[in-house]
C-alpha cells in the first residue's frame, strides 16, 4: 500500500540500506548501476520510471500484472541554459569578473600561505590529536561510535596559539578583548593581514576610502559559536561570567575597525558558508552595494561539546586522517582555520595595477530540495549548480582542468559527488583532475570553502596541483566514468589549456556543499 512518491529515508531506510538496495538491483538488471542510484531517485515513483525507462526488458515481473508507471515527478532542473534566440548569452569579460588582489590565511600547522603551500606541496597530513590547551580528550573519548555523553575522536586539525591576541592594536581593552569569541579576534586579525598583503596601508589605505566613500563590505563564513559555554561551566554556583554569543559581530568588528560603511554581515549555510561568502561579496559588489570587499570565514573549536555533537549524529571519523574519495572513508576529520581575501572587479584591479591572485569569473549557489533525506546531498542539485556557474562565466567544461571538489571522506557523499561531476565533465580529451584539501587539513566546515580557494590560488601561483592524500584505494563505489575523471593522488605540473579567448590558462572550479543543502561553486582563473 505504500504511495509511489513516498521518499526511502522516510520509509525508515539509512543510507546502508538503500546501497544494499541498489546491489540487489544491479544483480536484477545484470548491469552495472552505480551506487548513488537510490540517492538521485530518492522516491519509489521516480525509481520506477528510471527502472522502467532503462531496464524493462531484464525487469519483467514473475506474474502476470499490467506494469503501471508512475507520475512524473518534479525533479530539480538539470540542464541550465541561458539562451536568448537559440543565441548563448555572454557578459562582457571585465564587468562580470572579479579579482582576488589581497590573500591570507592560517590553517592545521600552517601560520601563512607559503607554509600552506609547502605542507600541500609535500602531501602532509596535518591531523594531530586534539591538544590539552584546548581540554583533556580523555575525559570525553569513548570508542562506541554514537555515545550520546562521549565522542569516538581524538583527533583534529588545529591552529596554533588562538588565545594570543593584541587588543591594544585594535583599540582593544584586555577585558574586553578576553569576552570576544577567539573567532571573532582571529578574523578580526586576518583582515588587517589580508589588507596589509594587498598594500593597502597608511597614505594608499586612506586614498582608498576617500575614492569609494568607504563602502568595503565584509562578508565572513561561520556556523559553530561555542566559546561561551566555557565561561558558564567556568561561573558555576558564582556570579556568571557571560563572554559574546553573537557571531554577527566577526564581520560587524572588521567593519567597525576599518570604518567600512558597505554591508557587512555573517553566512551560515554550514560547510559552504565561506564560499558562499564570497559568493555574496561579489553579487554584492555588482548590485554596486560595495565597491571591494573582504569576504572569507572561520572555524575554532572551542568546546569538546562539537565533538560530542558531531559523533552523536555519525558525522566524525575515529580516525587521524581525513579518506577523501578513499576505501576507507569513514566520516570526516573535523579541522580549524581562517581566512580572508581582498575582492575588487577586475577592471578595478588593473586599473590600479594591484598584484592578482586569481579572477572569480562565475558562481552560483541553490538548494538541493527534498532530497533522499534532510543531511543527504542531491547529485541532481550539485550538477545543476556548477552548470550554472559555469554559464555565468562563460566557461566550457571542457575549458576546466581541475575541481577542488567538497570531498568530506564520506562513503556516501563522495560517490554522490563524483557522480554530479561525472554529468558536467563526462566524455573529455583529458582526464578532469581532482582534489581536496580536507585530506590534508580535515573538514573546516564553514572555512572549507576559502580553504578551498585558497589551495586553487597557490596551485594558480606555482602551476603545480598538489596531492590529495589518503587515497591510494580508491572508493570503490565511486564510478569515475571512462577515464573522466582522475583523482590527483601525485605532485604535478598543472598543464595550461584554451579559456574562452583562446588564450593558454588555467580554469579550476571549487564546491561547497552544506550539511543541510545548500549548494555553492565558484570558477577560477589565473591571473591575466
Amino acid at each position: 500500500n505504500l504511495k509511489s512518491d513516498v521518499g526511502f529515508y522516510d520509509l525508515g531506510l539509512d543510507s546502508n540500506a538503500l546501497m544494499s538496495i541498489g546491489e540487489a538491483l544491479e544483480s536484477k538488471v545484470q548491469t552495472k548501476i552505480y551506487p548513488t542510484l537510490l540517492f538521485e531517485y530518492p522516491t519509489i515513483g521516480e525509481l520506477v520510471d528510471y527502472l522502467y525507462d532503462n531496464y524493462k526488458e531484464q525487469y519483467i515481473l514473475d506474474i502476470e500484472l499490467p506494469i503501471i508507471k508512475a507520475p512524473k515527478p518534479i525533479h530539480v532542473k538539470k540542464n541550465i541554459e541561458f539562451t536568448k534566440n537559440n543565441q548563448t548569452l555572454v557578459t562582457d569579460s571585465d564587468s562580470d569578473n572579479f579579482a582576488i588582489v589581497g590573500l591570507q590565511g592560517r590553517f592545521p600547522q600552517s601560520e601563512n600561505m607559503n607554509q600552506f603551500w609547502e605542507n600541500l606541496e609535500k602531501g602532509k597530513n596535518c591531523i594531530e590529536s586534539i591538544p590539552l590547551n584546548r581540554w583533556d580528550h580523555t575525559e570525553f573519548y569513548s570508542n562506541q561510535r554514537k555515545n550520546i555523553y562521549k565522542t569516538n575522536s581524538q583527533s583534529g586539525g588545529f591552529v596554533k596559539d588562538i588565545d594570543l591576541f593584541d587588543p591594544l592594536f585594535f583599540k582593544l581593552s584586555g577585558r574586553e578583548a578576553e569576552r570576544i569569541d577567539p573567532q571573532e579576534r582571529c578574523f578580526l586579525e586576518m583582515a588587517y593581514a589580508t589588507m596589509d598583503d594587498a598594500g593597502y596601508t597608511g597614505s594608499k589605505y586612506k586614498s582608498l576610502m576617500n575614492e569609494h566613500e568607504n563602502k568595503i563590505g565584509v562578508f565572513v563564513g561561520v556556523m559553530w559559536n561555542t566559546y561561551g559555554w566555557n565561561a558558564l561551566e567556568q561561573s558555576v554556583g558564582k556570579n556568571y561570567e557571560i563572554s559574546s554569543p553573537f557571531t554577527f559581530s566577526i564581520a560587524n568588528r572588521v567593519s567597525h575597525f576599518f570604518d567600512f560603511k558597505g554591508p557587512s554581515y555573517v553566512v551560515d549555510s554550514a560547510c559552504s558558508s565561506s564560499l558562499l561568502a564570497i559568493h555574496r561579496a561579489c553579487e554584492e559588489i555588482k548590485s554596486g552595494s560595495c565597491k571591494w570587499a573582504l569576504a572569507g570565514g572561520v572555524n575554532l573549536a572551542t568546546h569538546p561539546s562539537k565533538y560530542v555533537f558531531l559523533s552523536q549524529f555519525g558525522m566524525i571519523s575515529p580516525g587521524d586522517k581525513n579518506y577523501s574519495f578513499s576505501e576507507h572513508a569513514d566520516g570526516y576529520v573535523p579541522g580549524e582555520g581562517v581566512g580572508c581575501m581582498l575582492i575588487k572587479s577586475l577592471r578595478d584591479a588593473i586599473k590600479h595595477g594591484d598584484h592578482i591572485y586569481g579572477v572569480i569569473k562565475g558562481s552560483a549557489v541553490n538548494h538541493g530540495g527534498k532530497s533522499a533525506g534532510y543531511s543527504v546531498p542531491n547529485p541532481n542539485a550539485q550538477e545543476a549548480v556548477i552548470r550554472e556557474s559555469l554559464a555565468k562565466a562563460n566557461v566550457l567544461p571542457e575549458q576546466i582542468s581541475y575541481i577542488e571538489a567538497h570531498g568530506t571522506g564520506t562513503s556516501l557523499g563522495d560517490p554522490i559527488e563524483i557522480n554530479a561531476l561525472l554529468k558536467v565533465f563526462k566524455d573529455r580529451a583529458n582526464p578532469l583532475l581532482v582534489g581536496s584539501v580536507k585530506s590534508n587539513i580535515g573538514h573546516l566546515e564553514s572555512a572549507s570553502g576559502i580553504a578551498g580557494v585558497a589551495k586553487v590560488l597557490q596551485q594558480f601561483k606555482h602551476g603545480k596541483i598538489a596531492p590529495s592524500i589518503h587515497a591510494d584505494q580508491l572508493n570503490k563505489q565511486i564510478d569515475f566514468g571512462n577515464n573522466d575523471i582522475e583523482i590527483a593522488t601525485k605532485l604535478q605540473n598543472w598543464q595550461p589549456s584554451l579559456n574562452p579567448k583562446g588564450e593558454l590558462s588555467r580554469i579550476a572550479g571549487v564546491s561547497s556543499f552544506g550539511a543541510g543543502g545548500t549548494n555553492v561553486h565558484v570558477i577560477l582563473e589565473q591571473a591575466p
